[in-house]
């Protein structure tokens, strides 16, 4: 994560801050709503790591590599959320900020989506299909929660069609 960038993360609480839409539509009947904390906790905690996925951070403890103990010792030297990248305001000029490769990604699968259902514009549920079709912090949070690929697809339309590429 790049400071100042936005990430497949940001994109991600975007779509939970939105109370309107297709996305919101099938989070809902996908149980989600109830567990909106413990995803935006779940993404803090990313974000703490750097941006490591649970995933990543599990395989780095298998070549022995302790994440917590380096993000608890980075903290301690540099403060809470030293690690996420963030800045203060250091230079910020301009009121826009940039797309990651990641959050790229996502709206590059998103239209993919979009073109295959022959829809006409890239809603936020194209959106959503894309972060849970691809890998990283986005999809494993939301995977933790129940909600996949499979399920936002069969919730939004009936089946597992809408293949993001």
């Amino acid at each position: 994560m790049r400071p100042g960038t936005v990430d497949a993360e940001h994109l991600l609480r975007a779509l939970l801050d939105r109370r309107a839409g297709r996305a919101s539509f099938a989070l809902a009947a996908l149980g989600l709503e109830e567990r909106e904390e413990s995803v935006r906790r779940a993404l803090d905690e990313a974000r703490r790591r750097a941006g490591l996925s649970q995933a990543e951070s599990d395989a780095l403890a298998g070549l022995g590599i302790d994440v917590s103990e380096i993000v608890a010792r980075v903290e301690e030297t540099h403060g809470v959320g030293a690690m996420s990248g963030d800045r203060k305001d250091k230079g910020w000029r301009s009121g826009r900020r940039s797309f990651s490769r990641g959050a790229k990604d996502v709206l590059e699968g998103a239209l993919r989506v979009a073109v295959a259902r022959g829809d006409r514009h890239i809603g936020d549920e194209h959106i959503l299909i894309a972060l849970t079709a691809r890998p990283g912090v986005p999809a494993e949070v939301l995977a933790d929660h129940g909600v996949t690929y499979e399920s936002v697809t069969r919730v939004l339309y009936g089946s597992g069609e809408a293949k993001a590429g």
